[in-house]
């Protein structure tokens, strides 16, 4: 569902207020990207309400995945070793728990990360995630202090790039991960000019 053209901060300055949600809004913020956010069953979930939800790249999940991965060969190898120099069978049983726990993050990673969305409204961003805890918070443009974008190697390799929103408020903080790099940057520039323009009065 989109709004009407003069809402959106995405397309420019073309009547009087800017619309995030038109048709030709920013269509690299939905480049190489999942297509549907998955919602609880319940009733009571958080509404995903009108307007156009843009989600992370797709290749965010081989990233989480290699991490943890990793993250879980280091803890075995971890425990071999120590049970190896202690000759006792103990570094098996916190090694085991880690490893049972990052072996769950890994089987959930694909789901929860099509959890994540983030909107573009007429006055705020609102960003959401998670499936079983769900959060959802609205940024609005003006109070926004720093937008900005962090990537680390495997990031890079992968062309992704994750995107930090500051304001004044810590609890309102927000931080979008696994954006495509070209999306990342078209953001932080459309979030950086309308917060300007907010700022202004303008």
């Amino acid at each position: 569902m989109t709004n009407t053209p003069e809402t959106d901060p995405t397309t420019g300055p073309t009547s009087a207020a800017p619309t995030p949600n038109a048709d030709n809004a920013a269509p690299v913020l939905d480049e190489r990207t999942f297509t549907g956010i998955p919602q609880p069953r319940s009733d009571r979930r958080l509404p995903l309400g009108d307007g156009t939800w843009h989600q992370l790249a797709r290749s965010y999940v081989w990233v989480r995945l290699i991490s943890v991965t990793a993250l879980l060969v280091i803890v075995l190898a971890a425990a071999v070793v120590l049970s190896l120099v202690s000759q006792a069978p103990w570094p098996w049983v916190p090694g085991g728990v880690a490893a049972v726990v990052l072996a769950w993050t890994a089987l959930i990673t694909p789901r929860q990360a099509r959890s994540f969305g983030y909107q573009l409204r007429a006055d705020d961003l609102v960003f959401r995630r998670g499936i079983l805890w769900q959060r959802m918070v609205a940024v609005p443009y003006g109070r926004m202090q720093l937008v900005d974008i962090t990537h680390g190697p495997l990031d890079r390799a992968f062309g992704i790039a994750q995107l930090r929103l500051v304001t004044a408020a810590a609890s309102t903080g927000v931080v979008i991960p696994g954006l495509t790099q070209d999306a990342a940057e078209r953001l932080r520039d459309t979030l950086i000019a309308v917060a300007e323009t907010r700022r202004t009065g303008l």
